[in-house]
């Protein structure tokens, strides 16, 4: 199989696939015909890679465009194109509540952390549906617990959670030192803003990804309680 040819069937592959690609499930593209356990000569992890590059400047100029997420690479359509494709699902992308998107963006900067962390930072009692919901969608995952009394769990995201906002790392979230500096807790609106546009973008880019699947409904009534000796909010 020449270049041309394999670069071919890797273009085929991520065009047609429902989920992002890592390397190593590109490279069984490639695994000789004959039931070897080797990738055919020459299509290796940095070969694919280097199609990859090629592949991304041959969509350069069109609407779709290849990315590196954090769990593979996919096509999707690029965030100019999103006012085009809205108009074939008039549906509004869910809108989250700010406890909600306060309790992620904890999740995603301050990571691990315990539900007990989470309600220090926010002054009030976590809603169990808020990490309930979190957890149903793939977005934070129990990754371990803490060794003090009782165990509480530790928080953190997952590759679902950066591929629903495009990012290939968390490195990519805007620095936490801008959010930080913005006064008046306009950093918190700010980031949470940026989420949400994220999670916007994401409901239109995914070019066919998703075509099948049901949309994700929005959160409901997010209640969260006061914690002894503060005044309740009410969000």
């Amino acid at each position: 199989m020449n270049t041309a040819e394999a670069k071919r069937v890797l273009e085929t592959a991520l065009l047609c696939a429902r989920e992002p690609m890592s390397i190593q499930g590109m490279k069984k593209l490639f695994i000789d015909v004959d039931g070897g356990r080797n990738a055919a000569p020459g299509v290796g992890a940095d070969t694919i890679k280097l199609m990859l590059e090629e592949l991304r400047h041959d969509w350069r100029d069109r609407g779709i465009e290849i990315v590196s997420l954090a769990s593979g690479w996919r096509f999707q359509s690029r965030p100019e194109m999103k006012p085009y494709l809205d108009r074939l699902s008039p549906e509004k992308p869910p809108k989250y509540s700010r406890a909600t998107l306060e309790t992620l963006a904890i999740i995603a900067y301050r990571q691990p952390v315990t539900r007990g962390d989470i309600e220090e930072i926010r002054g009030v009692a976590v809603n169990s549906q808020t990490i309930k919901m979190l957890e149903d969608r793939g977005w934070i995952d129990v990754i371990g617990h803490r060794e003090v009394v009782g165990r509480p769990a530790l928080l953190g995201t997952t590759k679902q959670f950066l591929d629903d906002l495009g990012l290939g790392t968390l490195s990519q979230l805007p620095p936490l030192e801008q959010v930080a500096e913005m006064p008046d807790g306009r950093g918190m609106a700010a980031l949470e803003a940026a989420l949400q546009e994220n999670f916007d973008k994401a409901a239109a880019t995914a070019a066919g990804q998703e075509a099948d699947a049901p949309p994700l409904a929005a959160d409901g009534p997010d209640h969260d309680h006061a914690l002894p000796g503060q005044q309740p909010r009410h969000e």
